[in-house]
């Protein structure tokens, strides 16, 4: 992703790989101010968060991403997926809108059980 400034001042790059910044038009590519660092896989852990809740936020937004894919694989309705979930159809436009702070990620584990999912937590 990038952004330009039209006003021609400098240009913040932010994307995840050289690639990304090898795609930005040469001159423009000399104005960039930022270095582009390579990912540690954790976008949370990336933009400073602790560890632990890092590893909290990747858990929860991982989650809520597979129950948007899944109301919207199923073709529901927010009402319907409100009643598959047994909660507001208000919280649910909140979910597939990705309002991630509104969700616990004991909520989210709650929402995919009652959709009939499994959910499994690893350590590796």
């Amino acid at each position: 992703m990038y952004f330009y400034n039209f006003a021609m001042k400098a240009l913040q790059f932010v994307g995840g790989s050289q690639q990304d910044l090898a795609a930005f038009p040469d001159p423009a590519r000399r104005l960039v101010t930022e270095t582009v660092h390579p990912s540690s896989g954790n976008v949370f852990l990336d933009l400073g968060y602790p560890e632990g809740e890092a590893a909290v936020l990747a858990l929860r937004a991982d989650l809520m991403g597979r129950l948007r894919l899944l109301v919207q694989q199923q073709g529901w309705t927010q009402e319907q997926a409100a009643q598959r979930f047994g909660i507001a159809q208000s919280r649910v436009s909140d979910l597939v809108r990705g309002k991630w702070d509104k969700f616990s990620l004991d909520m989210l584990i709650t929402l995919a059980v009652r959709a009939g999912r499994k959910v499994e937590l690893a350590l590796h």
